[in-house]
């Protein structure tokens, strides 16, 4: 074989085996691609998960709270039945209207907010209408007296307002 042949040789051996290291770097890179794609995926499927229960823990937690407070509001009104009363002893009404008073601060600190409803326009999601008048004075639908007194934690509604509306 002369020389020339075999320097043909060894450039064909040579490129054979450029060829075979970049086909197994093609094939390595898309390997470790396969795997990053994979490493992303779960890693965005981690955090719609943690988001998820996250909400779902929150709804629960209000959802509870929710149940917990509906079946304390008659006693909240009680309270503030009692605070309008008139009594010769003062004592009596201070203690009562600090009782009240506490016991709005709690509701507050815990996100629970009273639904206004004196002036505002009727809402069938914050507002139950027990009764209707008819006043000129007054706009469509305006509340014009409240019975009892709504409550919602958030956007959900813990308790209707109990309303009279006008026209």
């Amino acid at each position: 074989m002369s020389e020339r042949e075999e320097n043909e040789e060894l450039e064909k051996e040579k490129n054979n085996e450029e060829q075979k290291e970049k086909s197994e770097l093609q094939v390595k890179q898309q390997e470790l691609d396969e795997l990053t794609d994979r490493h992303k995926r779960i890693l965005a499927e981690f955090e719609n998960h943690k988001k998820r229960s996250q909400k779902e823990r929150e709804g629960l937690y209000n959802s509870i709270l929710g149940d917990i407070v509906e079946v304390i509001l008659p006693i909240l009104d009680n309270l503030e039945n009692a605070a309008k009363v008139e009594t010769t002893d003062e004592n009596y009404k201070k203690g009562i209207e600090l009782v009240l008073k506490q016991f709005q601060e709690v509701l507050k600190t815990k996100g629970i907010e009273e639904i206004k409803a004196l002036g505002e326009t009727f809402n069938p999601e914050l507002h139950e209408a027990v009764s209707s008048i008819q006043d000129d004075s007054k706009g469509e639908k305006e509340i014009v007296q409240e019975y009892r007194k709504g409550y919602k934690i958030g956007n959900k509604v813990v308790r209707h307002s109990m309303v009279v509306v006008a026209n």
